[in-house]
């Protein structure tokens, strides 16, 4: 019995044999590439950078109900007039946002009358705030205890924060980062830039 070796079909053999190689490291690459860039999200999203939506009025005229900032966590220690998200105070437990008043070791004082706000003597310039600074059920230290920091929303009239029991000092360990970025809606895109006092 004669065996015809046909050269063409067997070239067609090795093409084939190649183009479905090559289709199966295209997958692999993709499929790895995607793999390497889920992971990168994912540890930025845990390690680095995180999206917090706001909750409620107690930030306006700064941040708005529902807004979707971008979040960094912390590498130092927060300093005042830092935007923060809390973890809970001592009976909330939902996440919180507000701004750093005074940190550990700092003196401060509230004239509700004035709706000022002194911290180590020098009456703190707060363009940023809306209402009339109310008084809470809670009580205002006058050296904030070490490890703790005093938190108030911009909007003064209408905020759960250290100046009530339900929240009062917050723990450091209780930060979960810094306000950097409002994302969304498009129409508040914008900065959280350091504030000067």
């Amino acid at each position: 019995m004669k065996i015809f070796y046909n050269p063409k079909v067997s070239e067609d053999n090795k093409t084939v044999h190649a183009k479905s190689s090559k289709a199966a490291n295209s997958i692999y690459d993709f499929l790895q590439t995607f793999f390497y860039m889920t992971a990168i999200v994912v540890l930025a999203m845990v390690f680095v950078v995180r999206p917090v939506s706001v909750d409620g009025r107690s930030m306006n005229p700064t941040l708005w109900d529902k807004d979707i900032m971008l979040v960094t966590n912390y590498y130092s220690a927060p300093k005042t007039g830092d935007i923060v998200i809390i973890t809970h105070g001592k009976k909330l437990m939902e996440p919180l946002v507000k701004r750093v008043i005074a940190t550990e070791g700092q003196k401060l004082s509230i004239n509700f009358k004035k709706s000022q706000v002194r911290v180590d003597g020098k009456v703190l310039n707060e363009p940023y705030t809306q209402g009339k600074t109310i008084v809470g059920n809670g009580v205002i230290p006058e050296v904030v205890p070490k490890g703790k920091l005093f938190v108030m929303g911009d909007n003064r009239e209408h905020s759960t924060d250290s100046r009530f029991t339900e929240v009062g000092l917050i723990d450091y360990d209780d930060i979960i980062g810094r306000a950097r970025v409002v994302l969304f809606p498009f129409k508040h895109l914008k900065l959280l830039p350091d504030v000067e006092y």
